[in-house]
């Protein structure tokens, strides 16, 4: 059978797409996180929208590696389109990147080992490892939104300013940093496993 007719084809283009958009969404948050001044949950953002730039090169590169060129693969998927507040959208991040790790690439996986493609199953089950990692990165960042306390611990935490490097153990960080004057959206934050 021709690569191009098999469904291991259709998943790889389709993830291509998903991780596509995804970076992009995640442009358009890290564009509302800094228009909102908070600079530091933007470079969290950029950071997964450059994973997700990454992983779709890795579904693009190995779809031309086992395809060869091809002028168009049609693929029939639904992609989110949704956005809203920052915390809102935050949420939908994080509920769109458990659909890729608990839902999607598993049965991608699953999809790609019943046709005898082992290499893009491996690749897919990496994938949605680095997915879960996100939708923990991204529901943390949801819930501290929501929840008001994305610069406030129950233990003293370590918070630096990003700007100038300020230092102060406490269980909230500043409102202004006390050496440069920078506002509470450029303290750094703790992430659940360093981020």
């Amino acid at each position: 059978m021709q690569f191009s007719k098999t469904k291991t084809a259709v998943n790889l283009a389709r993830a291509f797409a998903g991780e596509c958009q995804a970076g992009m969404r995640y442009q358009l948050i890290a564009k509302l996180a800094v228009k909102e001044e908070y600079p530091v949950l933007a470079d969290v953002v950029r950071t997964i929208a450059k994973n997700e730039t990454y992983h779709a090169k890795s579904f693009y590169d190995i779809l031309v590696l086992k395809n060869g060129n091809a002028e168009n693969i049609v693929i029939d998927a639904g992609y989110p389109f949704r956005f809203g507040t920052l915390e809102e959208t935050l949420r939908f991040a994080a509920d769109d990147e458990h659909a890729e790790f608990g839902r999607i690439y598993p049965s991608f996986a699953a999809e790609a080992r019943e046709e005898g493609f082992e290499d893009v199953a491996d690749l897919f089950e990496r994938v949605a490892g680095v997915e879960k990692e996100h939708n923990i990165l991204f529901r943390f960042l949801y819930e501290s939104m929501r929840d008001g306390n994305l610069y406030k611990r129950e233990k003293p935490t370590l918070w630096i300013c990003s700007e100038c490097g300020y230092r102060a153990t406490t269980k909230e960080a500043w409102k202004i940093c006390p050496l440069c004057k920078a506002t509470q959206g450029y303290v750094q934050i703790p992430l659940p496993f360093g981020g």
